[in-house]
């Protein structure tokens, strides 16, 4: 074994996170953890790095095998990499350091193709131009293989991949899976944790089964996947509930309209770079629009744009026939309400040192005006009825599971009486139970509010069934709209033509 976890507990502010896990890693094997949203996946992979949350009591024994390095690839790469250093400072500087026994002359050449070799194992093409850029000009897949490709010269016999797949399309997670087989087939060990069930079912050698802190299961993945002995597991991997979409309400104008839009991203003093043209898209009251695409396609900017963060365009977003103005600084109060924007990382969006029932109710004193203690109860009755009780809504943010700040984020942005939600990718880093409870919340809002209208970005094809109807981007374009059924039924432009392939594939436990 090239790691071993025995016993493993860890405790923080009195409560077991991780209540007496062991764990096996073979090298050249990839072992997944899954389970529910808190389960200690993340813990229990974090462990392996020596690393735990702040104030944790630990017990139990992690080894690796002769002190051997551990490489880690989180869920947010961005987090992991200096925001204002290039691509290539960030990997030579840890290349340098092991050509120092070579002559002065030779170590930059030597070191450059170390760096270029690991950008290949990590399959990153284009490595040259990759190495020009800054981190927040790589998508999140580019910059997931960065982090990866650090990990691998840095010469880690483990690693750990933390949600890898989270908010990526059908392709891009195809090529993870490609990627982290290579790297397996090198003979390092991969310890993945996941939600995706399907990247498991492609991955996986060996999976185990968290809940609450402990194993509940493991074993072969084949023999575990096709037939799990425990109940618990046998909900995880229970198929998404498929939820049709509720009947698209008759109505005479659209209640947001995307005009001529273009959008671009500016690098300093270099000349902007167009990353979205969308000449025509509308969303009627009471329905919900799915924006679907790869990574990098331009989803999240389309979503940005409608909500005001994003001012560098031309063309028009008309609320109710008005145009918005283009900053969020420009937009008044009454505008801002209308336009509610809940982000994909939920912790991010939170202060940790305020309870998040004051933050929710922030949004009603802020943008209605209303007095703290109306706001107060009606941020508790709101968060109870996404299923949060009083308990939990008075916790500070560190303290609830990605799950349950999601459900305090939409509290949040209802709070606001919005004409339109914006979710961007929000379940994304959630487990399939959790996941399930999300879309049943998101559906039912539609359902249940007079005039809300609903715009979902997502890589998940699952997801975009439930809405009235689907607008595929590619390459920052906008390829093909129309209704859900139609679109994902039979589509008509060749890129969502592979998606849905690829996401057939990837169902059946099949990457290539």
């Amino acid at each position: 074994m090239v790691a071993e976890i025995r016993d493993l507990r860890v405790r923080v502010d009195g409560r077991l996170i991780v209540d007496g896990v062991s764990l096996r890693v073979p090298p050249g094997r990839v072992t997944a953890l899954i389970g529910a949203s808190g389960s200690g996946k993340t813990t229990t992979g974090l462990a392996l790095l020596g690393e735990y949350p702040a104030g944790a009591e630990v017990t139990g024994e992690v080894r690796v095998e002769g002190g051997g390095r551990v490489g880690y690839v989180p869920q947010h790469p961005a987090a992991a990499l200096n925001p204002a250093r290039r691509v290539l400072a960030l990997l030579m500087d840890i290349a340098r350091a092991q050509v120092r026994h070579l002559p002065l002359r030779r170590r930059r050449l030597a070191a450059r193709e170390r760096v270029l070799e690991a950008m290949s194992e990590a399959q990153l093409p284009s490595a040259a131009e990759l190495l020009r850029r800054y981190p927040h000009q790589l998508s999140g897949g580019q910059q997931q293989r960065v982090v990866l490709a650090q990990a691998l010269l840095l010469g880690a016999r483990v690693v750990v991949a933390d949600e890898p797949t989270t908010g990526q399309d059908a392709l891009t997670k195809s090529r993870i899976v490609e990627q982290l087989t290579a790297v397996s087939a090198r003979g390092i060990a991969v310890v993945l944790l996941s939600h995706d069930l399907d990247v498991v079912r492609a991955l996986a050698d060996e999976v185990v089964v968290l809940r609450a802190g402990r194993v509940v299961e493991s074993g072969p993945a084949q023999r575990l996947l096709l037939a799990p002995q425990q109940a618990w597991t046998r909900e995880l991997l229970e198929d998404q509930t498929e939820l049709p979409p509720c009947e698209a309400p008759a109505t005479e104008q659209p209640v947001l309209r995307i005009r001529a839009l273009t959008a671009r991203h500016r690098d300093g003093s270099r000349a902007a770079t167009v990353v979205l043209r969308t000449a025509e898209l509308d969303l009627f009251p009471g329905q919900s629009l799915a924006v679907v695409g790869r990574s990098g396609s331009g989803k999240t900017t389309l979503a940005r744009c409608v909500a005001g963060l994003h001012r560098d365009h031309d063309g028009e977003v008309l609320l109710d026939g008005a145009p918005l103005p283009r900053s969020l600084r420009d937009r008044d109060r009454g505008q801002l309400a209308a336009v509610q924007y809940v982000f994909q990382d939920a912790h991010a969006a939170f202060d940790e040192h305020r309870p998040v029932v004051h933050q929710v109710a922030r949004t009603a004193v802020r943008l209605r005006g209303a007095d703290e203690d109306t706001a107060l109860r009606e941020a508790l009755t709101t968060l109870a009825g996404l299923g949060l009780p009083e308990e939990l809504a008075r916790r500070h943010p560190g303290r609830l599971s990605g799950g349950e700040l999601q459900r305090a984020a939409l509290a949040r942005a209802l709070l606001a009486r919005p004409r339109v939600l914006v979710c961007d990718e929000i379940t994304s880093g959630l487990d399939p139970v959790t996941r399930r409870g999300i879309l049943d919340v998101l559906t039912g809002l539609v359902r249940g509010r007079d005039g809300l209208s609903l715009v979902l970005i997502t890589h998940d094809l699952d997801t975009a069934s439930l809405a009235h109807r689907v607008a595929v981007l590619d390459a920052g374009e906008l390829v093909e709209q129309g209704p859900a059924r139609r679109i994902l039924t039979a589509p008509s432009h060749p890129f969502t033509v592979s998606l849905m392939e690829t996401t057939a594939r990837l169902a059946t436990g099949t990457a290539g």
